[in-house]
């Protein structure tokens, strides 16, 4: 490019095809910025744009994440005529979805008199980056409908969608139309359906992907590695990235993240430390933040939060808010009142608006029995004007992703839900279980705490599938926060007394409950 801008510049009057094929050629660089810039030049230069113009700007608008000049020539290409071509309209949808503006990209969408497979992988795409994976597989099946069929964009939307919300059978159902079209051959198509899998806590179907592919990449091993990490099987992540190393495949920085997360999940904190020293010297890259908080994050879940503290502190970048939470979470766990005081500080300058941080901190008061402190994390959390992110759990059954919260009593078979809660409780007394009170922060009577913990999100759809589900039907739950200690202890029995296969994937990570033991070993 830089010789290219140099030709550029030597020319007296460079005309439309000239601008378009600089523009097109910074849009499809590293850097998309200049085309931007050449964009506004050219009009300042009052050369006409032609229709591949806007397509070839747009595209960079995209890549550069720049909403404002985006609207503007998106405000621009209607005032001359040309937003009602079909390419212009795509790269508009495009554009906005980009970034991060899914409700613009769909009114251009519904205006479209014409919409091709792009206009379709665009929207849909659009709602599956932008954390709305229920409107983007509801778009699928309307594309369906409309009789487009998917191509490899489409199925790599519609995995990362499905995975979001735990929808297996959907996916599945899109892994056989992916065999029976011949997109298994599409190596981008196979890394969204192995991610999906890994997503979805189905780790042995990851892995019969995997060992099927004819073609891999770095993405494949990665996607593989990670995935096995964050459901808890850290000895064979590890295991697949030494046979990577062996067939010479070049690990990415992600790759590594993985490889740390292993570790750290799994409580394997000298080999972590053994890995790390690996990256900068035998495969010189240099350590990102976010390996720096892996190591944070394998320290601090040991129980080492001293030690973790004082690696902060020797980082040698500024650590981001992200690496104070975990030091924050662990002091939590672990009772560091002081660390926990200090780590928030850090945060109220980072992060101020971050709501788990007002709650971790009241937690930890509670459970130091300082009230008055919990009260105050609490009020000066309302003062503020912070809102609590609300609990929720994802359950699938018969086609459906049926969503509850906390107490919930929406759901059509909320009767037979509570009954079978009651049904579960009184089977666990048998087993010897005490309700986890502890974990109920809050300065209220034990029959109070026992009550709140009974009705918790994932405890109400694990109840939903024994109600629902044939005996034996593996059970699987998404819940977007952490799982209590209580949850944990009583879906382990769970279980063990109702012979079910119990997968739990919280913010954090998956459990997989079996025979009355989880995949983590208590370590969480």
């Amino acid at each position: 490019m830089a010789y290219a801008r140099s030709i550029f510049s030597q020319m007296k009057n460079p005309n439309t095809f000239t601008w378009n094929a600089i523009i097109r050629g910074y849009a499809e660089s590293e850097n998309p910025k200049p085309a931007i810039e050449l964009y506004g030049l050219m009009h300042s230069n009052s050369v006409e744009p032609d229709t591949h113009t806007f397509p070839f700007v747009l595209k960079a608008v995209a890549k550069a994440v720049s909403i404002t000049a985006g609207e503007q020539i998106h405000s621009i290409a209607t005032r001359r005529g040309f937003e009602s071509l079909v390419f212009v309209q795509n790269s508009l949808v495009h554009m906005y979805a980009s970034c991060g503006q899914y409700q613009s990209a769909v009114k251009v969408f519904e205006v479209m008199p014409n919409r091709d497979l792009v206009t379709w992988n665009s929207v849909i795409n659009g709602f599956a980056l932008n954390g709305k994976p229920s409107e983007a597989l509801a778009l699928y099946q309307k594309m369906d409908l409309d009789g487009l069929k998917p191509d490899g964009f489409t199925m790599v939307s519609l995995f990362s969608a499905c995975s979001k919300l735990g929808a297996l059978a959907l996916g599945r159902r899109a892994h056989v139309y992916m065999v029976k079209v011949g997109l298994d051959k599409n190596l981008h198509s196979v890394n969204a359906l192995l991610d999906f899998y890994a997503k979805c806590g189905c780790t042995k179907d990851a892995k019969r992907v995997f060992n099927e592919m004819v073609e891999r990449n770095v993405v494949s091993w990665t996607s593989l590695i990670v995935g096995l990490a964050v459901n808890g099987y850290g000895s064979e992540a590890l295991k697949y990235f030494k046979q990577m190393e062996a067939e010479k495949w070049l690990p990415s920085e992600i790759t590594f993240v993985g490889v740390l997360y292993a570790c750290s999940h799994c409580g394997m904190v000298d080999e972590g430390f053994r890995y790390f020293d690996k990256i900068k010297q035998y495969y010189g890259i240099v350590p990102q933040i976010e390996h720096h908080g892996c190591m944070v994050d394998l320290l601090a879940r040991a129980g080492k939060v001293k030690q973790a503290h004082d690696y902060i502190q020797q980082m040698p970048m500024q650590p981001n808010s992200v690496i104070w939470r975990t030091l924050l979470g662990a002091c939590t766990k672990f009772g560091h009142v002081e660390l926990a005081e200090v780590a928030r500080a850090k945060l109220l300058h980072l992060e101020p608006k971050h709501s788990g941080d007002y709650v971790l901190m009241s937690n930890l008061y509670a459970s130091e029995r300082r009230w008055s402190d919990a009260h105050k994390a609490r009020k000066s959390m309302l003062e503020e004007g912070v809102a609590k992110i609300r609990g929720h759990s994802l359950v699938e059954l018969g086609n459906q992703v049926h969503e509850f919260h906390t107490g919930d009593r929406t759901h059509p078979q909320s009767e037979e839900i509570y009954a079978k809660l009651v049904e579960v409780t009184k089977r666990l007394r048998l087993e010897g279980h005490v309700a986890h009170t502890g974990h109920v922060y809050a300065d209220i009577e034990e029959e109070e705490k026992e009550n709140a913990l009974v009705h918790h999100s994932e405890k109400i759809a694990v109840a939903l599938m024994l109600v629902c589900s044939p005996p034996g039907t593996p059970i699987r739950v998404f819940n977007n926060l952490r799982i209590c200690g209580d949850c944990h202890v009583v879906i382990k029995l769970m279980s063990k007394v109702y012979g079910r296969e119990i997968t739990v994937r919280d913010c954090s990570r998956f459990h997989h409950f079996r025979d009355g033991s989880c995949s983590c070993g208590d370590y969480w």
